[in-house]
């Protein structure tokens, strides 16, 4: 266990020194800024004011920058020790590979997540200052949500760390998985429904196995408990989850699949040539 919390430590410093760490902190603390120069904590949208209409902007961009981060930051862990001859001078030290893995996950999601969420405690703490109501249930609530996305694409990331045997590939891997997610899969499925005429609801289960689109469709169910805005899929989504279950969903779907991940990777880490 103890050499399980130093490696997290030395993932933390050497993240913290990185310029990546340096880019990607002043771009979640630059939305926020950016939304409170905007006065968006003051308009009024769809009867929406206050923090509530900042943090679902910030929820929205959140989704589409948080899992290239996450996903380019973290495939350089194995892949770019692998090739920098790092596990030479590992295995001669007394670290077994399940603590240096695992240390190296959890030091990852801490420098990951938490400037994501100084961003939003920045927020409240401006809200309350200025005395705007703060909607606690959906800060916890998007809190949880960004803790789900972040956990995923890490593990997919670090499965996509093992597997490679480069950084070059385990980048262009990374980046390809997160454009297909964000653009492709919703555009090729509504291709699909439209020339076939398939039934709607696998299509849609189909569309709810993309993280992405899971955490996208509940972050619109804190706020628009009928998904208007999804149109007539919205009453196959909350036929087959109901609100309550399509909530469970978008928390337990996005951790269950970045811990397989996970644990996937690291089997695959574990096998492999280490050198």
């Amino acid at each position: 266990m103890k050499h399980f919390w130093l490696t997290a430590l030395l993932d933390i410093s050497e993240s913290l020194r990185a310029r990546w760490f340096l880019l990607y902190t002043t771009v979640f603390g630059g939305i926020i800024v950016l939304l409170f120069v905007f006065g968006l904590t003051e308009s009024r949208i769809m009867g929406f004011t206050g923090l509530t209409r900042l943090l679902l902007t910030y929820i929205q961009l959140c989704m589409a920058i948080l899992p290239v981060f996450v996903l380019i930051s973290t495939v350089r862990s194995v892949a770019g020790d692998k090739e920098a001859g790092v596990f030479e001078y590992l295995l001669s030290l007394p670290v077994s590979l399940s603590a240096w893995y695992w240390g190296k996950m959890l030091g990852r999601f801490l420098v990951i997540f938490l400037p994501v969420f100084l961003a939003m405690v920045g927020a409240v703490i401006w809200a309350i200052w200025r005395q705007v109501a703060v909607p606690w249930d959906l800060f916890a609530l998007y809190t949880g949500l960004l803790i789900a996305l972040a956990w995923c694409f890490l593990g997919i990331g670090m499965l996509i760390s093992s597997i490679a045997r480069s950084v070059d590939i385990a980048q262009g891997t990374a980046f390809f998985i997160w454009l297909f997610l964000l653009l492709f899969l919703d555009l090729i499925l509504l291709g699909v429904m439209i020339r076939e005429q398939f039934a709607p609801e696998p299509l849609v289960l189909i569309a709810l196995a993309n993280p992405i689109q899971t955490f996208r469709t509940g972050a619109m169910l804190l706020f628009d408990p009928q998904l208007v805005l999804l149109g007539p899929t919205a009453y196959v989504i909350l036929d087959l989850f109901g609100q309550t279950g399509f909530l469970i969903w978008s928390f337990a779907y996005p951790l269950v699949l970045g811990t397989v991940c996970a644990v996937t990777g690291y089997v695959v880490f574990r096998r492999g040539d280490l050198l």
